[in-house]
């Protein structure tokens, strides 16, 4: 489920819901309402899967050469 997979990431990555929100999905409520029960379009959950998994490499990537 996306949520269970947003909110490892917050936790790993000690970001914000609200700031994640607007970064994946252009929508600072978007981790909110996922919450509450929102279920997002196929495009807005594969937009927000490959933000993480870019994120993720980027900041391993700054990590090793760093």
């Amino acid at each position: 489920m996306l949520i269970r997979k947003i909110e490892i990431f917050l936790r790993r990555n000690r970001m914000a819901p609200t700031t994640f929100g607007r970064l994946a999905a252009q929508d600072p409520r978007f981790v909110l309402d996922l919450r509450n029960g929102r279920r997002p379009r196929a495009e807005t959950e594969g937009r927000v899967e490959h933000f993480m998994n870019s994120y993720k490499t980027t900041a391993l990537g700054a990590f090793c050469y760093a």
